[in-house]
């Protein structure tokens, strides 16, 4: 069983390494996070940055019955655009956390996604996924940046501490 208590230290430590791998990518220019690399579904840093957050953003409103897809990533053209944007997800998730109990976490229940499917889904559940979706990414934009010349630090993994 799932508690709010633990999917918000959870959520937090996701965040913690989104939010550094955010602060290696601010110092790259516009060319860099805007390069095409193929391979990598969406092709630029930035782009896999804005999907990454939208993700998380899309999945909370599926969870509370008003979802919506933000694919206007021309509104977030730089590293800190996106992080105020991360910041305000992530406030939105752990809000909604708070105010959930682990009863209504672990019960499953219909919730209408895109196109008006409905699939019956533990809230819990959606919120792990939108977490370790971070860590996926994340990986592929430690690829990139790789390939880009520009490798990430060392601490980027989930923190234990």
């Amino acid at each position: 069983m799932y508690t709010p208590e633990a999917l918000l230290d959870l959520h937090e430590r996701c965040h913690r390494s989104f939010e550094k791998l955010l602060l290696h990518c601010a110092a790259f220019d516009p060319g860099v996070l805007n390069r095409e690399l193929a391979g990598f579904g969406y092709p630029t840093i930035r782009l896999k940055v804005h999907h990454v957050i939208g993700a998380e953003d899309y999945w909370l409103g599926v969870v509370r019955g008003n979802f919506s897809v933000d694919e206007n990533d021309a509104a977030y053209p730089t590293i800190p655009s996106l992080e105020t944007w991360r910041l305000q997800v992530a406030a939105d998730t752990q809000a909604w956390l708070r105010g959930a109990n682990a009863q209504d976490l672990n019960t499953a229940r219909p919730m209408k996604t895109w196109g008006g499917k409905e699939h019956v889904i533990r809230p819990a559940h959606v919120l792990l996924r939108t977490q370790t979706h971070i860590f996926q990414h994340q990986g592929q934009v430690a690829a990139m940046c790789r390939l880009l010349g520009k490798p990430i630090p060392a601490g980027l993994d989930f923190p234990l501490g």
